[in-house]
């Protein structure tokens, strides 16, 4: 080969090459000749316009979205309020504070080492289970009602005797009696003890309707009448937790907690079935035995 075409062949190689580093260097350019894409110093970031109680359930009036620092911004922090709007407040969040991930965390689980028990309340446990207590689903900042039921033998029905008064059980009757005790208890806590497996049973997070029975620890925050109502109930009754809507507890004008007055509620007996739900009385019905054979002589 000539020197000449050798030349040629060297000089077209190096156009390639320039080529081919051009091509590169155009498409790692963003659109408008900018360079390469920098990280944002800014992020939209959610914020609290008014306190937020545990409790509450974030409305869009509460909240508001505006571009903060990524050195100030938390990891958790929500960049739009759509992503906080209807959920409830687990712990008491200020107003000027980024929404975080813990201001929801329900903090379920064996890992609670304290709680925080409002002033002048008192703080007691309750236990209940799948059944009793709404399938173990009572988190923190969540209300509820206490439903307490005394069964036959423990509650029994008595006649006194007007002569010398003296007490005789009445056996044969069902005593068994249902109330609603005590409305719009605020949870503080809630703990779950590991549930007993039993082999075939879903595990945590698997799905499945099978009961495993898994309890619920529940911490309310009581006055000192309403701790001795409870105790009552745990030592003769049987309890059930039953849960509340948050939004019966904040006004909707200032959407700032409130008590609502108690719903009158009548209790339930047996005749209280049969009266006012027409609960059908069994009826008696009256047999005639054939007579008995007489014995042979």
């Amino acid at each position: 080969m000539k020197r000449s075409n050798r030349l040629i062949l060297l000089i077209g190689i190096f156009l390639a090459i320039v080529a081919f580093v051009g091509i590169v260097l155009v498409f790692n350019q963003r659109p408008g000749g900018e360079g390469p894409a920098a990280s944002p110093t800014e992020l939209p970031t959610v914020f609290a316009k008014v306190d937020i109680p545990l409790g509450v359930q974030v409305t869009a009036d509460m909240v508001e979205q505006r571009n903060l620092s990524t050195a100030e911004r938390d990891p958790t922090a929500f960049q739009s309020t759509s992503l906080v709007i209807g959920k409830v407040a687990r712990r008491d969040i200020v107003a000027g504070a980024q929404l975080v991930a813990a201001d929801f965390d329900v903090g379920r689980g064996q890992g609670l080492t304290s709680i925080d028990c409002p002033a002048t309340m008192r703080c007691i446990s309750v236990q209940v289970d799948q059944v009793s207590g709404v399938g173990t689903l009572i988190n923190k900042g969540d209300y509820v009602d206490l439903l307490v039921g005394f069964q036959s033998g423990t509650f029994p029905v008595v006649t006194i005797n007007p002569d010398d008064g003296t007490i005789t059980p009445v056996a044969g009757l069902n005593s068994t009696s249902v109330k609603l005790l005590l409305q719009g208890m605020q949870v503080v806590g809630t703990l779950l003890p590991p549930a007993p497996q039993t082999e075939g049973q879903p595990q945590p997070g698997q799905g499945g309707t099978t009961l495993t029975g898994q309890q619920e620890i529940v911490i309310l925050a009581v006055t000192p009448q309403q701790a001795e109502v409870i105790k009552f109930a745990q030592l003769d009754g049987s309890i059930s937790l039953i849960l509340r809507s948050p939004k019966d507890f904040v006004d909707p004008v200032t959407r700032q907690p409130i008590t609502p007055p108690a719903d009158p509620t009548t209790g339930v007996v047996l005749k209280t079935l049969v009266d006012e739900y027409g609960v059908l009385v069994p009826q008696l019905i009256e047999a005639i035995l054939p007579a008995a054979a007489s014995p042979s002589p």
